[in-house]
């Protein structure tokens, strides 16, 4: 019966003028899935026509609903996601909703965190939003870099350049506050002009924590971008260099951040003892998670015979896939110390039952057979009811992960 004339006692028209679709469907079979409907429909104010317009439901996002509400089989795509939400949520059909938080927290990423934490907080779901500030602080570099940031209303934009958590340089916030002011320009048809888009920023740009850059990114970015005023840009030079520092607008203090946790795979090690010749072989270690994290990179030891550099590529693997990568150098000192090896970008994993696979090539430019020890797991995060499960490769055990962890995100 769903979507078919047979019987059909209501007709909506649905979607905006010139682009709206005549849906039939049954009075009964919608009153008893939703109390909206059966206060529309046998209510003390029950509507008596027989077409019901409906401009600001999607067509494809209504026949979703009501595919629900007559089989309960729920088929969702990206595409009208945010649009089924928003009409579960207008005739209070929660399993849909609910479902469709799901779908977007499963296709959550940077690209489209900012977007989906403007929907989840006008969606009112806690749960997404919480989500959205996992992956936004984590990946703040992506996530303000991405299209989608520039997509954001106002107040969403004043919430996220607020946040203490933002895992990224102030250089990378001024930048994307610039993007999203360019893009709300063109978005009120207004010429793309300095004076334009610092009206359109209005106090955002007041939270933007400009004095927290170093001197020379902001003398090569903010002050040659005609945002700011002479006056601000005088006064910010000022308080750079100045012994008496003038008074600014602009938050002084520097982002919190995430702070790394690291992850150790022992509780203690002979660090004289456990040791073993290196030659040329690739080690690695798996494991799994039972809560969403983010790696950030890995913990490395080096050489127990003095000073040594090396030349380390790590990867981050899950089913063979390359998820990241990075080539790059670092010099032990011969202590048991570990030494960090950051990815470019945290990567996030998924839950526990989907292993991943880090793995590491040393090769010492100083040292041709150097010793190295055991290593552990690192954590960027904030260390709350968590568990990672370590396993043993068949490679010498030389790794440890850097980690962001944000089960319970810094607000």
């Amino acid at each position: 019966m769903f979507n078919n004339e047979l019987m059909a006692d209501v007709h909506f028209i649905v979607g905006p003028p010139g682009a709206s679709k005549k849906v039939p469907a049954h009075k009964y079979v919608l009153a008893v899935g939703s109390s909206v409907f059966y206060a529309m429909f046998y209510g003390d104010l029950a509507e008596v026509k027989s077409e019901i317009h409906i401009p600001d439901v999607e067509p494809a996002a209504f026949l979703i609903l009501l595919k629900y509400m007559y089989s309960d089989e729920i088929d969702l795509e990206a595409d009208t996601v945010l649009a089924t939400l928003y009409a579960a949520k207008k005739y209070i059909v929660p399993a849909l909703a609910k479902a469709c938080v799901n779908f977007l927290e499963t296709s959550l990423e940077a690209k489209n965190a900012c977007v989906l934490l403007s929907q989840s907080r006008l969606f009112e779901e806690p749960e997404l939003t919480q989500r959205c500030w996992e992956v936004i602080d984590a990946q703040a570099e992506m996530a303000l870099k991405s299209e989608g940031f520039c997509e954001i209303d106002q107040q969403t934009l004043e919430i996220i350049v607020t946040r203490e958590a933002l895992n990224t340089k102030e250089v990378v916030v001024f930048e994307a506050v610039l993007n999203w002011a360019e893009a709300e320009c063109k978005r009120q048809g207004l010429p793309v002009t300095p004076r334009n888009k610092r009206n359109v920023l209005g106090k955002a740009l007041y939270l933007v924590r400009i004095p927290t850059m170093t001197l020379e990114e902001f003398a090569n970015g903010a002050a040659q971008s005609d945002i700011l005023t002479l006056e601000e840009t005088h006064n910010i030079f000022l308080w750079y260099t100045a012994a008496n520092k003038p008074k600014l607008e602009f938050p002084l203090t520097k982002r919190k951040g995430l702070v790394p946790q690291r992850c150790h795979r022992f509780q203690s090690s002979a660090y004289r003892s456990n040791q073993w010749r290196y030659r040329g072989r690739c080690d690695s270690i798996q494991f799994a998670v039972d809560k969403r994290i983010f790696i950030a990179g890995l913990g490395l030891y080096g050489s127990s015979c003095g000073k040594a550099e090396y030349s380390v590529k790590i990867e981050l693997k899950r089913l063979g896939v390359v998820l990241a990568q990075n080539l790059t150098k670092f010099t032990s000192d011969g202590s048991s110390n570990t030494f960090s090896v950051w990815f470019e970008h945290p990567v996030q994993t998924v839950l526990m039952g989907l292993e991943y696979k880090e793995d590491k090539y040393l090769s010492s430019s100083s040292m041709h057979d150097a010793f190295h020890f055991d290593c552990f797991p690192i954590l960027l995060c904030t260390l709350r009811d968590f568990s990672i499960l370590l396993q043993n490769s068949t490679a010498v055990w030389n790794v440890m992960l850097l980690t962001y962890l944000l089960h319970q995100a810094i607000k």
